[in-house]
């Protein structure tokens, strides 16, 4: 599934570099099937982290997402042709920390996390019985 529209891409890249990260044919224009696909590469990425935790595809899309998947789909797109700019490598390597630690359960996907901030299962809980102490005065007689 798709975390991302072009639109959101578009957002990060102006029109003249992602005409020059996805015009092969040299036409002058967006090739907007490379970027639907580097999108889709980035939605798989982002489900093969997150369907450790979560049933996937996860629809409405947190927003944090989203931007993982805007970050994940440029870094594709420059992967494509040229060098990658060390500021995209960076939001890349974050966007993995952070679906890990979303697959790992450390942090929330925030209000719309599907199994509620934090997950019910990790939430804490509270017990009215107390075990019977191990330790009393009859127990540690002559320590």
């Amino acid at each position: 599934m798709a975390y991302c529209t072009i639109d959101d891409i578009r957002n990060q890249l102006d029109e003249s570099k992602l005409i020059q990260l996805t015009d092969d044919e040299g036409t002058g224009t967006v090739n907007a099937a490379r970027v639907e696909r580097a999108i889709e590469d980035a939605g798989e990425e982002i489900d093969t982290h997150v369907g450790a935790r979560y049933a996937v595809p996860l629809d409405p899309v947190p927003p944090m997402l989203r931007k993982a998947a805007v970050d994940i789909a440029v870094y594709n797109l420059y992967g494509r042709r040229e060098n990658v700019p060390e500021m995209r490598v960076e939001r890349y390597r974050n966007a993995l920390r952070f679906l890990e630690q979303v697959s790992g359960g450390r942090l929330s996907l925030g209000r719309r996390d599907p199994e509620g901030n934090p997950p019910e299962s990790d939430a804490p809980c509270m017990s009215g019985e107390n075990p019977r102490r191990a330790f009393t005065r009859n127990t540690l007689t002559g320590f």
